[in-house]
């Protein structure tokens, strides 16, 4: 019996003793826990405000779940940026307006190369035969009243000289004289005729080139008339980013030393976790050699059946 009472009395304190092991795999639970949030607000991104020559950055920040994260970001140029800012801001209106008037000024550039591109198709909308043909029939159209006028002045002298019956050859001398004289204007027309078709020929192709130099410069004008705005435009986009400059620095040094803070919150949540893994480790003994005690009394009280 004083071994049961015995076995009884060690097993009680063996119980305490696991009470306590309970009340350290608690404490070492609530350890744990609190390192982790504490690791978790360490690797929170956190940018920094800096002042350069060119502006201000600052961050705002707020609280969720006891955890702190950006709410807000703000940044101010320098005034010597800004002043020049508002300067080129005060150029654009004059630009916008001068490349509306460019743009007036190429729609009337795109109607006359339209006008030009159309006549230059008249023109070589004829074949050269036809030019050619043309030519020449005019030509002699405006040679027949002088060629009927000069037929009857040497009529009317061969008919007085009394040689009016007078044939060589088949024909007058004269008159063959006239007929060869002829026969050589036309064949000067006709190269001049051939000359004529090729230039009207050239003419409209030139004509036509000329408008498309036209419809060119319709679309040219209004984007050399936006470049000076564009320019503005561009300077000033330039001005605010030199003025971004702080802002951008801020968040590098705010990521550049986030990568230090998650590698020691890292580490400090292993260190939480292998504590909490040792204490529930001896809770665990704690609770096997207990039941172990229970176990051998409970066979010394009943004589070990």
């Amino acid at each position: 019996m004083g071994r049961v009472v015995s076995g009884i009395g060690r097993g009680i304190g063996s119980f305490i003793g696991d009470m306590t092991g309970a009340n350290q795999l608690r404490d070492a639970a609530n350890i744990a826990a609190a390192q982790q949030r504490e690791a978790a607000m360490a690797s929170a991104f956190r940018p920094v405000g800096m002042t350069t020559r060119f502006g201000t950055s600052r961050f705002g920040y707020e609280t969720v779940g006891g955890i702190p994260r950006v709410s807000s970001a703000e940044y101010t140029t320098a005034p010597e940026l800004q002043s020049i800012q508002n300067q080129l801001f005060g150029m654009t209106p004059y630009a916008v307006q001068q490349a509306a008037s460019a743009q007036q000024a190429a729609q009337q550039v795109g109607a006359g190369g339209a006008q030009l591109f159309g006549l230059g198709q008249q023109y070589i909308s004829e074949s050269p035969e036809m030019a050619r043909q043309r030519f020449f029939d005019q030509q002699m159209a405006l040679l027949s009243p002088a060629r009927q006028a000069e037929e009857a002045r040497l009529a009317s002298s061969v008919f007085g000289r009394g040689r009016s019956g007078l044939n060589i050859a088949g024909s007058q001398p004269e008159l063959a004289s006239l007929a060869g004289a002829r026969r050589m204007q036309e064949l000067q027309l006709a190269a001049q005729a051939e000359q004529g078709a090729q230039q009207q020929q050239t003419f409209g192709a030139g004509l036509m080139g000329q408008g498309l130099g036209l419809f060119g410069q319709q679309y040219a004008l209004p984007g050399q008339a936006l470049a000076p705005l564009q320019s503005y435009l561009g300077t000033i986009g330039t001005l605010e980013e030199m003025g971004q400059q702080p802002l951008q620095l801020g968040l590098q040094i705010g990521g550049a030393g986030q990568q230090g803070a998650s590698a020691a919150a890292n580490l400090l949540s292993q260190a939480a976790q292998t504590q909490y893994g040792g204490a529930r480790d001896l809770a665990n003994m704690n609770a096997q050699v207990l039941a172990g005690l229970f176990s051998a009394a409970g066979r010394a009280a009943t004589g070990g059946r």
